[in-house]
C-alpha cells in the first residue's frame, strides 16, 4: 500500500488515525496524503423566510483554525520519516474523502467519527477503521477475516493482503448463514498463494451473525478484523440489523478493514 488516505481534525481520535496511518506507510514505505476539511455548508444558515446565508465570522475561524492546524501538521510531519502532502478541502467529509482517495490504496478514519459505513459505500477504494481504543501498531499481530463467500468479503480479501501479509495469526472465520458463493476453502487457497498460511474457523450460528462473529473474533484476541461491507442492502441493515452496522456501532469491537 504506497498511497495512504487520512482525515486529520481537532477531535481526540485523531492523534490515534494518524500515527496508525504513519505506522502502515513506514511499513509499506508507502506516500501518506492528510486531509484537512472545513465544511462550507456547514456554515450556511437559513433564514424565518426561507432564505440562506453564510455565516461568514464563523467559517473565517474555522478556517484560520484548520490552516493553523494544517501547518502545525506539515511542521510535525516534516521532522519524520515518511514522505507527505496535504490537502486541504470545504466539502463535507465523506465526499471529501471520497473525492481525494480515487488513486488512493486504503483511506483510514476513525470508528467515532461514524461516516466509515457511507464512506465504504462511496469510494471503491478500501477504509481502515481505527478503533481508538489502543494504538494500532503494524505489523499487526493476529486478524480475522469475516468470510461469507460474496463479493464484498472477497473484495476487502483482497486489499487486505499488504496489511495480512506480515501477520503472526491470520484466521478465516465463517458463519454458516447462506448458500452459494466462494467456499472458505478458497479463500484459504487464495492466502496462500501470497505466502499468507491462515487457519479455518467455521462457526455454528448462536444468535446473530454478528454476535457470533464477534465471540469468535474476540476469542481470537484479533486486533483487526478484514470484512466486506454492506453485504445486504444499508437499508436492511437499517432496518434489520446487519454485520457491518453492529461491528460499526459495537464500541468493543476491533479495528476494521472494510471493502465493498
Amino acid at each position: 500500500m504506497r498511497s495512504i488516505l487520512v482525515a486529520a481534525d481537532s477531535k481526540p481520535g485523531s492523534d490515534l488515525r494518524l500515527e496508525a496511518a504513519l505506522g502502515l506507510a513506514r511499513r509499506t514505505d508507502g506516500h501518506l496524503t492528510v486531509l484537512v476539511d472545513t465544511p462550507v455548508s456547514r456554515y450556511l444558515s437559513m433564514d424565518p423566510m426561507g432564505g440562506g446565508y453564510l455565516v461568514a465570522d464563523a467559517l473565517e475561524q474555522a478556517r484560520d483554525a484548520d490552516d493553523a492546524m494544517a501547518s502545525a501538521l506539515e511542521a510535525r510531519l516534516s521532522r519524520g520519516d515518511v514522505p507527505f502532502d496535504i490537502l486541504r478541502s470545504e466539502d463535507e467529509p465523506v465526499p471529501a474523502l471520497a473525492q481525494a482517495g480515487m488513486l488512493a490504496d486504503l483511506v483510514v478514519v476513525s470508528r467515532e467519527d461514524r461516516m466509515a459505513g457511507e464512506l465504504a459505500l462511496s469510494t471503491r477504494t478500501p477504509v481502515l477503521v481505527v478503533a481508538g481504543t489502543a494504538p494500532l501498531t503494524f505489523p499487526i499481530r493476529r486478524a480475522c477475516i469475516g468470510w461469507d463467500g460474496g463479493e464484498q468479503s472477497a473484495t476487502a480479501l483482497r486489499a487486505a493482503v499488504p496489511v495480512l501479509r506480515d501477520c503472526q495469526m491470520v484466521k478465516v472465520v465463517t458463519v454458516a448463514e447462506k448458500s452459494g458463493g466462494f467456499p472458505p476453502t478458497d479463500a484459504l487457497r487464495y492466502l496462500s498463494r501470497h505466502g499468507i498460511h491462515a487457519e479455518l474457523e467455521e462457526c455454528e450460528r448462536r444468535g446473530s451473525t454478528a454476535e457470533t462473529l464477534a465471540v469468535a473474533v474476540g476469542q481470537s484476541h484479533a486486533e483487526l478484523l478484514v470484512m466486506g461491507a454492506y453485504g445486504k442492502s444499508r437499508l436492511r441493515e437499517m432496518l434489520f440489523g446487519g454485520v457491518t452496522a453492529y461491528f460499526l456501532e459495537e464500541p468493543s469491537a476491533p479495528n476494521l478493514f472494510l471493502a465493498h
